[in-house]
């Protein structure tokens, strides 16, 4: 069976390994040129797994580049897999493979269809997560389910790290059974329950900007949510510069300090406490950036 594997991401690149692993080495990998590594946060480059494993690598701005679509033509693939790519799939491509186009979505689809999933299910306050191997199709993700693992997570403390990964490690451990299965002309493809379905909009870096008026408990929930590998909350500083905030939690000290919103209450040798909107405070555990963080002055807003 001849396989064409395209990413450009973390879960690309486990994904990847988890094939050459079990000795199914796709016959093609196709990725980004290293110059638009900006173009995502979790960005991995394939190149070197490619190399080491042997597989003709072709580099890529765009699915619908007329290069790739002949490379891929040539090559007459049985199976291409998209996982971790993040562009449409046109339909020269998806008329170009034997068997069809397969597609990792992670999140429990049909629920949570469309971008950024893996903040929307923290946002949303989600108990179940999932990773989801689907054949594509001309819709958002609506296309029959190849494999499918749904698991528990607590929305008051898991992470986008902590989802992301085991979303991906679930989908690692389908993928080499699935092509197997593939292979011998087993091919799994379960409608999806469109009444089910839900639709996430897309986000982009500005969404993660911290409004410090809002309850603390939403603000530390959105920390965690556009949280590594994403690019983060963000807030800015008197001086006008902006710090990416990483890791915070609620002060376990209801209702004991007095201020404005975003404003610095305390400074301690391992956190920054910020009041909130609700009068309740938030401990900065962890941020990046040049700006400084003094006593009494205030983070966000009108600035």
């Amino acid at each position: 069976m001849r396989t064409a594997f395209i990413g450009a991401v973390e879960g690309s690149a486990v994904a990847l390994l988890s094939l050459c692993d079990d000795g199914q080495e796709p016959d093609l990998v196709v990725t980004l040129p290293l110059e638009k590594a900006g173009s995502h946060s979790d960005f991995a480059d394939l190149g070197p797994i490619a190399q080491a494993h042997g597989i003709a690598l072709h580099r890529t701005a765009r699915s619908d580049d007329a290069g790739l679509m002949q490379t891929l033509t040539e090559l007459r693939p049985d199976l291409i897999m998209i996982i971790g790519w993040s562009q449409l799939v046109g339909a020269e491509m998806m008329a170009l493979p034997r068997l069809g186009v397969l597609g990792f979505h992670p999140a429990p689809l049909p629920r949570m269809r469309g971008r950024a999933v893996i903040p929307w299910q923290i946002l949303t306050g989600q108990r179940q997560g999932g990773a989801t191997l689907f054949w594509i199709g001309e819709g958002v993700d609506d296309g029959p389910i190849a494999a499918q693992a749904l698991f528990d997570i607590d929305p008051e403390t898991i992470t986008a790290r902590q989802l992301y990964d085991r979303s991906v490690s679930e989908m690692a451990t389908m993928l080499p059974p699935l092509l197997r299965r593939i292979a011998t002309g087993d091919v799994p493809a379960t409608q999806q329950d469109h009444a089910q379905a839900s639709l996430c909009a897309r986000r982009r870096p500005e969404d993660g900007r911290i409004d410090w008026t809002r309850p603390a408990a939403e603000i530390e929930r959105l920390i965690r949510a556009v949280g590594p590998p994403y690019p983060g909350a963000t807030t800015t500083t008197m001086q006008g510069d902006d710090i990416t905030i990483t890791r915070a939690r609620l002060h376990p000290r209801g209702d004991y300090f007095v201020g404005m919103p975003g404003q610095v209450q305390e400074i301690s040798d391992d956190f920054v406490t910020v009041m909130c909107g609700d009068g309740q405070c938030l401990d900065l555990l962890a941020w990046q950036g040049e700006g400084t963080l003094g006593r009494h002055s205030t983070l966000g807003r009108g600035l």
